[in-house]
């Protein structure tokens, strides 16, 4: 059985294309303002043909026709747990948004919580403090590598511009500038992560764009207090979801 996940998100679209609860293939575009047209890209990448099932995930999840469509909650407690079979709760780090989900002892979602009201916390925060740097969010851990973080006090993204624009000003290095970005938005994560009722000894997954940044899962370990697995794959985490959820159809 061939079925495609598709994970329909505010800054990226993934897709995976699985038979027999096997990854063939997976795809990745930028939504580019026009989720419609990246998932239409994504499934002709992954060779959608009338022979294949397809669900859905994410924001734009209904603006195509698929077999399925699933909030992107479940699907990413599906993947991650498929990636990992060992984790009891996920932190997902995505461009616009970012979610904190706790699994019961069958990897079913047993409470979460997401924050897509504001930038804080999400990649897009990290991009635009780092762009105002005048460095690439793709050399993040070369970056701040060996330096020390300076508090940055504010969460909001207008003000959080200003403050880095001062500190720069100022004299501060940008690399720890930098470093202390990624440590505010962890303290912010982390907050988050505690109204989930978090046990001890939780093995964490991290998933979205910023799990690839080994230096902020070293951070997110330190504010946890517990240990952060990942993997090549984290970004599907929510399409891989998906394409699995199938079995439930």
């Amino acid at each position: 059985m061939r079925v495609i996940g598709l994970d329909s998100g505010s800054t990226t679209t993934k897709g995976v294309l699985m038979e027999d609860d096997v990854i063939k293939n997976q795809a990745l575009v930028l939504t580019a303002g026009n989720p419609k047209k990246a998932m239409a890209d994504i499934l002709d990448q992954l060779g959608y043909d009338k022979e294949t099932l397809l669900v859905t995930t994410g924001y734009g999840r209904r603006l195509v026709e698929a077999d399925k469509c699933i909030t992107e909650i479940t699907c990413h407690a599906k993947g991650a747990k498929f990636l990992n079979p060992d984790i009891t709760s996920i932190i997902d780090i995505g461009g616009q948004d970012s979610k904190t989900i706790r699994l019961d002892s069958f990897g079913q979602v047993e409470e979460f919580n997401m924050n897509d009201k504001c930038a804080a916390g999400t990649g897009r925060f990290v991009e635009v403090l780092m762009r105002i740097l005048g460095e690439e969010i793709d050399h993040l851990d070369t970056f701040v590598n060996n330096a020390e973080p300076i508090k940055i006090n504010s969460m909001c993204t207008v003000f959080a511009e200003t403050e880095v624009i001062s500190l720069t000003a100022k004299g501060e290095s940008r690399e720890d500038i930098a470093l202390g970005v990624l440590h505010s938005i962890c303290h912010r994560i982390h907050g988050q992560f505690l109204k989930i009722s978090p046990k001890k000894e939780e093995l964490i997954f991290f998933s979205g764009g910023l799990s690839g940044s080994k230096e902020m899962k070293k951070i997110l370990e330190d504010f946890t207090g517990n240990k952060l697995v990942t993997h090549p794959l984290a970004q599907y985490t929510g399409a891989i979801g998906a394409a699995r959820m199938i079995k439930k159809m």
